[in-house]
Parts: structure tokens; sequence; C-alpha cells
């Protein structure tokens, strides 16, 4: 099979994993929300709410959409795109077991960190084009926050390469064999990068506690308060496409990626509990 054909292949297969598990990841969050206030969640929609997500997802297609009169048309049509594509991006260079990935690069972090910064672009002009000052507001805020705490988010991602010697990251993930092999078990400086790394991810994803970009009782959606129907929906998948690839990549750096007990087949099932794990740490 010709290597441009495999690597489309692959790339079709996970970019459908990726949008079903985004699909589903928000009700994951919704659940553990809800078991964290003592409430059940979703449960009408399926068996234990378990369509939950599909029926939102055709309740986002059906809707109007909406464009404001004074809106710049062509900045607020592309923004959705422009933010969804580096979001979708940064899932080529992880690999999900030995020898399975879209692309294994020699400068995988460095990749996967410059793709990952590139949402701002988007994200600014969904806030401008909407001409709306509280979304506007709201993309100044992100933009200078995603900046300010992308700097401390990349050394604390570099640890792991200095302690490898590599930016690839299969072989990051290789350098971590067994339990007490994983990174975040290396003495001291293993445990404060990893903290690191999940405070400074927080920032960059904009939750609670750094969650400026859409307080509630000021700036409502933020910036992506203009947009409704399918637009909305991108602006979201994007969003927890974004989270889950940074949960993706701090399992892989500090916690070992499919290293785990039992058959190597069960590899890929290890990492995306550990990645689920950071999931679950970053909502909380």
């Amino acid at each position: 099979m010709p290597p441009a054909v495999h690597a489309f292949i692959v790339g079709f297969i996970v970019l459908n994993v990726i949008i079903g598990m985004v699909t589903y990841v928000t009700l994951l969050e919704r659940k553990f929300a809800a078991r964290m206030q003592s409430r059940i969640g979703p449960y009408r929609v399926g068996p234990h709410g378990l369509l939950q997500p599909i029926a939102d997802a055709l309740k986002l297609m059906m809707k109007e959409d909406v464009v404001p009169r004074t809106a710049d048309g062509g900045v607020y049509n592309l923004a959705p795109i422009v933010f969804l594509v580096p979001c979708m991006l940064i899932f080529a260079t992880i690999p999900w077991a030995p020898g399975l990935g879209i692309a294994d690069l020699n400068i995988g972090i460095l990749f996967f960190l410059a793709v990952s910064a590139m949402e701002i672009v988007g994200l600014f002009m969904g806030g401008w084009g909407s001409n709306n000052k509280y979304a506007l507001l709201s993309a100044m805020r992100a933009v200078n926050q995603i900046i300010s705490y992308d700097l401390p988010f990349i050394f604390t991602a570099l640890v792991p390469v200095v302690l490898t010697g590599s930016l690839r990251l299969s072989d990051i993930a290789a350098a971590q064999q067994g339990l007490l092999g994983w990174f975040v078990f290396y003495p001291v400086i293993g445990q404060l990068a990893f903290v690191a790394y999940v405070v400074t991810t927080l920032a960059a994803e904009n939750r609670v506690p750094f969650d400026i970009l859409e307080a509630e009782s000021e700036l409502i959606a933020g910036f992506r308060v203009e947009y409704s129907g399918m637009k909305f929906a991108l602006i979201q998948l994007g969003e927890y496409a974004h989270i889950i690839g940074t949960s993706f990549l701090g399992a892989l750096l500090f916690l070992g990626a499919w290293s785990g007990p039992g058959p190597a087949w069960m590899g890929p099932i290890w990492f995306l509990l550990k990645a689920m794990f950071v999931f679950l740490l970053l909502t909380w």
C-alpha cells in the first residue's frame, strides 16, 4: 500500500474516532459534574442518557444559523473553521501505540505545541468578526491569557524531552516502561512538572479558575456569544478536541502513554484511560 494511501486511511479513522470521542466526552464531563454535585445528570435520552450527545448534535444541526447584521461576514463565517483545524491537527503526531499513528515526526512535541497555539487565530477572528463588544472583549482576554501561559506550558512539556533526549513523542512514550518508569514518578522534578502542566493547561483551556474568557456574570458565552447552529457546534467541537489533545499529551509525557499491565493490544486502552484521567483532573 502506498504511504500516502496508508496515511489517508489512518487519518480518516483517527479523525472519526476523535469526533466520536469529543462527542461523548461532553457526556462524561456532565455525568462527572453531576456526581460531584449529588445530581443524576442527563438520563432521559437513551439508556442512562447515553444518546444525549447525539441528541445535542442533532439539535445544533437543526438550529437556524443567525448571522448578526453588523458582523463581518467573511471573518465571522471563517472563524469556526480556522479555530477547529489546529484543534484537530494536534492529534496527527500523537502515537496511540508502538508504530500506530498518523505521523511520527522527529519534532513531534514542537509540532504539537506550535499547532496547538494557532487556535487563538480563529478565536480572535470569532470575537472580532461578530462585531459584539462582549465577544471582542472575551477574545482579547483569551488571547492575552493563552499567550501568557503558553511559555510555562512549553517549559513543563519540555521536561520529559530533557529526560529522554528526544523530541519524538514515540521515543518519550517508549522511555517510560513499567509503573515506576513514568516521568511523573521521577524524583521531585517529575511531580513539579506534572502539577505545573495541569495548572498551565487549565489556563490554556480557559477552565475554572482561569475562565475569564466566558465569565458568565459579565461575558455570557464569551467570544462565541453570537454563534448558533453548526458554527457553534464547530467551536464546541474544537474546544473539546483541544482539551482532549492536551490530555493525551499529558498522559504521554508523564503517565507512560500505553505502558500498563496485560498484553500489548491493551496499550491503546491504557492510553485512553490515562488521558481520561487527565481530562477529569482538568474538569474537576
